[in-house]
């Protein structure tokens, strides 16, 4: 991949989706996807450089290029992001950065979700911006220690995973500054990563974590709704009480530090009811998200699994600008054509009936 191609000459590529060993760049790009680290690097969009993009006609668009600013329409801003419905994309140029000296991990541990939440609140509001600030609550602590043996604390209730990078002292400057700022909020234990080793044993868990609650469910929908970070505590609260309404177990895995949330719901795909009570549990968190000033996804696209609740979050004149944007680049409908909008008002299924 980009990060092995370029870590020998002392760079890296920012963006890191949990699913960076088996995902493609196209797809990111197409997803815009983000990762761990998209709290001080930004998501793909923010390291894109340019994209050859093949339209419907087969014509071939160089867009941006090698360099940060470009004249005219951002339509490099455009086609990120737009889930293949606009054309495919062929190449793509990436900002790659040169790689900090090192990178340090600590652990913070609290007692309930609520304060955790509000841990994240302070440390974004202090004006320290870490390199990744990550949360797991209880069932998502316990299936990733079983899964990967990090030395997570089993007596929490919610953790976070914060790392900063730099030299020497720019690191033990930032993590006493952290530790501060976690110590005013009675946490059961702050630990700090003393070697590479332990910060990669610390990642190594919640790098695993989709795959450590897929041995303890026999299914499991993921959400990634977004929301502000001020709303965490909020929301955290409401989905715990949805989750006791549905009686579906539900482990909260999600970067924090832009409130990216990845809410893993439990559930068995072979008990119809189960299945039913997972879709309608996610919608419902969905709705949340946009109710307290978010987004219906941050980073996994709308697809097929979120397009009815596109009306939740847009105007009927907002779905038929992007519908005419759509149309501009792809008249007939053919990329893509039964995703991100609602079937209804769909130009392809207008003309089959």
């Amino acid at each position: 991949g980009i990060e092995e191609a370029v870590a020998g000459d002392g760079f890296f590529y920012a963006p890191d989706p949990s699913s960076q060993l088996a995902c493609m760049i196209g797809g990111n790009v197409m997803m815009n996807s983000g990762g761990a680290h998209c709290l001080k690097y930004g998501v793909t969009a923010g390291n894109l450089l340019g994209v050859k993009l093949v339209t419907i006609e087969g014509d071939v668009i160089d867009i941006g290029g090698a360099h940060l600013d470009a004249a005219g329409y951002d339509w490099l801003g455009l086609i990120t992001g737009s889930e293949g419905q606009l054309g495919i994309v062929t190449e793509v140029t990436v900002r790659i950065l040169r790689a900090a000296e090192g990178a340090r991990a600590m652990l913070a541990a609290y007692r309930s979700n609520e304060v955790a939440g509000e841990v994240v609140d302070a440390i974004i509001a202090s004006g320290i911006i870490p390199v990744a600030l990550e949360f797991m609550d209880r069932p998502a602590i316990h299936a990733c220690e079983a899964f990967a043996h990090a030395g997570y604390p089993l007596d929490a209730e919610s953790l976070l995973i914060i790392e900063v990078e730099g030299n020497t002292a720019e690191q033990d400057f930032l993590l006493g500054k952290l530790k501060e700022i976690c110590g005013r909020f009675d946490p059961i234990s702050l630990r700090v990563a003393e070697t590479p080793e332990e910060s990669l044993a610390i990642w190594k868990g919640r790098k695993g974590a989709f795959g450590a609650v897929g041995r303890i469910s026999p299914d499991y929908l993921c959400m990634d709704g977004t929301i502000p970070t001020g709303e965490l505590p909020r929301v955290l609260k409401r989905m715990q009480e949805m989750s006791d309404d549905y009686g579906l177990k539900v482990a909260n895995i999600f970067h924090a530090g832009d409130g990216n949330l990845h809410p893993l719901i439990m559930f068995d795909a072979n008990d119809p009811e189960s299945f039913r009570k997972a879709e309608a549990f996610g919608a419902d968190i969905l709705k949340l998200c946009v109710e307290v000033g978010g987004c219906l996804t941050g980073e996994h696209g709308v697809g097929v699994e979120k397009r009815d609740l596109m009306t939740v979050q847009f105007s009927d004149i907002e779905l038929t600008q992007q519908r005419a944007i759509k149309s501009a680049f792809d008249p007939q409908w053919l990329l893509n054509p039964a995703k991100v909008f609602p079937l209804a008002g769909n130009p392809v299924l207008e003309r089959r009936a």
